[in-house]
């Protein structure tokens, strides 16, 4: 699979995101910078990595969905190509208006750093297939604006359209809802707090994240 992840300055986990992918697809992304204009052809997938993009100065994400490549991500994302913003990346992905709602500070303004319950709340999108339903899996969290945040009605809606992915067993963060992962309305780009490039070997005390790209790999084509 040719997949790409974007860097910003303050990433910290490109280089996380981009061995995973390696990993499992056998194919190194390619890393584009955030100043660029333009993607590599034929992506199968695009990442936006965790971090600290330009410092969180701003607001986390806020001035990196400004940056001249998400243009290009954007145009991509509606033409259909697999988008995966993690952390930082989900942050990225609401600022630049892909996915509904925001991050705001956790709950009692304290950064996150442990191991999380999740629950697979859809297991019938192409970076779930390979879980079950309602299965509960083990991933990674390191954040400090990692709390979910929309109004009553758009909470309503992605819940009702089946577009949450994962969900915190118990409160993690404030999140609203409980939500760890979210999915556009087209099931083609996914926002998740959780790292799932932390959780892709035994070493790492488990597969639970290895699982997320090998469905990619399988559905998207190697």
């Amino acid at each position: 699979m040719k997949s790409a992840v974007i860097v910003f300055p303050g990433s910290n986990c490109d280089r996380d995101l981009a061995v995973a992918i390696r990993d499992v697809s056998g194919i190194a992304p390619t890393m584009v910078w955030h100043g660029d204009t333009e993607l590599p052809d034929g992506l199968g997938l695009i990442a936006l990595p965790g971090g600290f993009s330009y410092g969180d100065y701003l607001r986390s994400g806020a001035m990196a969905a400004r940056s001249p490549i998400l243009r290009a991500v954007i145009d991509a994302a509606e033409r259909g190509v697999p988008v995966l913003g993690v952390c930082n990346g989900f942050q990225v992905l609401t600022e630049a208006g892909l996915l509904p709602g925001a991050l705001m500070r956790n709950a009692g303004i304290d950064f996150v750093c442990r191991d999380v319950s999740l629950t697979v709340e859809n297991a019938q999108s192409i970076f779930t297939s390979r879980y079950a339903q309602g299965e509960k899996i083990t991933v990674p969290v390191a954040h400090h604006d990692g709390n979910y945040f929309a109004d009553d009605a758009t909470l309503d809606r992605i819940e009702g359209e089946g577009r949450v992915a994962f969900r915190y067993d118990g409160q993690v963060n404030g999140s609203a809802r409980n939500i760890a992962g979210v999915i556009n309305a087209s099931g083609n780009v996914l926002g998740m707090m959780p790292h799932p490039e932390r959780r892709i070997e035994a070493a790492h005390g488990g597969t639970d994240g290895r699982r997320l790209f090998e469905g990619l790999l399988e559905l998207v084509g190697a």
